[in-house]
């Protein structure tokens, strides 16, 4: 499976960290920031999000708080990304929500949280059944 990375700047140490880190059991797509310099998070989430629905690939986002990011990935539709600051919450985004885009926060998680976050959105799949039902449901706002 494919994994497409994407950070601003705020997020560049974390998601080069987590690169590295799935690697060995993944294809990765780096969308960017490659850089401290300053950037725009929305067009990072845009380029992220295109390639995760195109590819039908899961995402990982990262900026500052993970707020930015999520609030924009969101705006897509058929995507469903999800903010999470600890495993339970990854984990569940996957099973029951169908995530496909995990958002994080750089200055909110270190490094080893966000390895632990990263490795059950990454490991769990979605449950189907009921929360299939529910998935339709919010398509339709």
């Amino acid at each position: 499976m494919k994994i497409i990375l994407g950070s601003d700047h705020a997020g560049l140490g974390l998601k080069q960290m987590l690169a590295t880190h799935v690697s060995d059991r993944f294809e990765i797509h780096d969308v960017g920031a490659f850089s401290r310099e300053s950037c725009d998070y929305p067009r990072i989430a845009r380029e992220l999000t295109r390639l995760v629905l195109a590819e039908k690939a899961l995402g990982i986002l990262i900026c500052g708080s993970g707020i930015g990011m999520s609030m924009a990935a969101n705006r897509v539709k058929g995507i469903r990304a999800a903010l999470c600051a600890n495993e339970h919450m990854a984990r569940m985004s996957r099973r029951h929500n169908g995530a496909n885009v995990l958002c994080l926060g750089e200055r909110i998680i270190g490094p080893d949280l966000a390895r632990a976050i990263t490795d059950a959105f990454l490991d769990a799949d979605f449950d189907g059944g009921r929360h299939q039902r529910r998935i339709d449901l919010i398509d339709t706002l």
